[in-house]
């Protein structure tokens, strides 16, 4: 009886102890608010706004085996930022500079691409 106790208490400790983990659907790759979201059949491209930067990624509709993605995001009459290869989740995140600017952004994923068009102006 005295081991089950010790056992059980022991446990106890250990699940307060513990520390969170957080859940990984629960992090944005980009800080700030999101402004745009552009969903196409094989992803998403998200676009956030902070201050005078924003930041842009591509998210695979079914995470898991690679493939060709990628993200541009492209300050008007600035140069873009991309990122682009075989990835399992995402391309990106990339940030630009856009004080006053607007941006265009460009998602991709197996093929399939969508722009958001000059937005945030």
């Amino acid at each position: 009886m005295g081991r089950v106790l010790a056992l059980i208490t022991a446990v106890a400790a250990l699940t307060v102890a513990a520390p969170a983990v957080p859940h990984a659907e629960a992090a944005t790759p980009c800080p700030g608010r999101l402004a745009k979201t552009v969903s196409f059949s094989t992803g998403e491209l998200r676009v956030y706004e902070r201050g005078d930067y924003a930041c842009a990624v591509t998210f695979a509709k079914r995470p898991g085996a690679r493939r060709s993605m990628s993200v541009s995001l492209q300050p008007r009459g600035g140069r873009a930022a991309n990122d682009s290869g075989r990835f399992t989740r995402q391309a990106g995140p990339v940030t630009v500079h856009a004080l006053n600017r607007c941006v265009r952004a460009t998602g991709s994923v197996s093929g399939v691409s969508r722009s958001t068009g000059w937005i945030l102006c």
